[in-house]
């Protein structure tokens, strides 16, 4: 198993890519969805960890969505937030600070639905 290096508190099940911006992305992120694992807190209450978030690259992101980014050389998995004519990858905890996007290029995804592994009723799906 390997974990991506991030403050987004997610890891991959997946083999990996090695070079650039794609070097933390699951193999098959290039058009299909992909699974991460929440680890940590910054998205809770509403993510918390151990549930798996499931990912579309392609998926339309739009104020409210939660995205996967990257920013500041690492992956980070925040709420989409349109404030005037800015962007920023919000956190749900209020301990963690909020990032500016100059634009959406570093939104690499679109979280569609969580699961807790095992638990099959505690689905829950964003799109």
């Amino acid at each position: 198993m390997n974990t991506l290096k991030t403050g987004a508190d997610i890891y991959a099940d997946a083999s990996l890519k090695t070079t650039g911006a794609d070097a933390a992305l699951p193999d098959c992120a290039g058009g299909e969805s992909f699974a991460l694992m929440v680890i940590g807190h910054s998205m809770a209450p509403e993510f918390n960890e151990g549930e798996i978030i499931i990912i579309e690259p392609e998926g339309l992101a739009k104020d409210g969505s939660y995205v996967l980014a990257w920013h500041g050389e690492e992956w980070t998995f925040r709420q989409l937030v349109r404030e005037g004519e800015a962007w920023l990858l919000h956190p749900l905890n209020p301990n963690f600070a909020d990032v500016r996007l100059e634009d959406l290029s570093p939104v690499r995804g679109v979280i569609i639905q969580k699961a807790l592994p095992g638990r099959r009723r505690a689905s829950k799906h964003y799109v």
